[in-house]
């Protein structure tokens, strides 16, 4: 009996050094801090406002996608500087009556990282805000209005990219009868100057 305790207790080691080594080798394949390496969608933070309240029929308005960068991180500008890089873009799933003229996105900055040391890229870092020239139609059902826009980015640090990702971020806003009075809204937004990009 106590031979077949020793041998069992023999096989219980064996299997937990071998357990013990398989952990350890495939803990030294993974990349130092990759393990660490949050989600994109904790990363990037968008909110979406619109520059009038309530918005007329036929009249234009922008809305405009405020996207917070975690600190440490950067997504590519809308213009990256290589073919591969995945640019920023923001794309509206306009309703009925509510028509596109213009998607606004605004300049990158040149920033080198460790995984391109020699190459600058064109990036977006920090507080960056995209923005769409829309205009309501005379048809455009009045009331409660909601636009979902699609923000696409990817998000890396100074030695790791995260998977690119699509977020989806609702314009809210109010449509009116043609010539309400309309009250601009969100004027720290909409009348900031910056230097931009048109889409079209």
């Amino acid at each position: 009996m106590r031979l077949r305790s020793v041998s069992a207790w023999t096989a219980i080691l064996v299997t937990a050094a071998i357990f013990s080594f398989a952990v350890a080798k495939r803990a030294a394949a993974t990349p130092q801090g990759a393990s660490a390496m949050p989600n994109a969608a904790a990363v990037v933070k968008a909110r979406a406002y619109v520059s009038l309240d309530p918005v007329p029929r036929g009249k234009s308005f922008q809305a405009a996608v405020v996207v917070n960068i975690a600190r440490g991180f950067h997504m590519n500008s809308h213009k990256p500087t290589d073919e591969y890089l995945i640019p920023t873009t923001i794309t509206p799933q306009l309703p009925p009556a509510m028509k596109l003229s213009d998607v606004i996105y605004p300049h990158g900055r040149l920033e080198k990282f460790a995984f391109s040391p020699t190459k600058p890229l064109d990036v977006y870092t920090g507080s960056v805000t995209l923005k769409l020239q829309l205009l309501v139609q005379a048809s455009a059902p009045l009331g409660a209005t909601t636009i979902p826009v699609i923000l696409r980015y990817q998000a890396c640090n100074d030695a790791a990219c995260l998977p690119p990702v699509k977020v989806a971020v609702n314009v809210e806003l109010e449509v009116a009868a043609a010539g309400a009075k309309a009250q601009p809204a969100h004027p720290e937004v909409f009348l900031v100057p910056a230097p931009t990009d048109l889409l079209n």
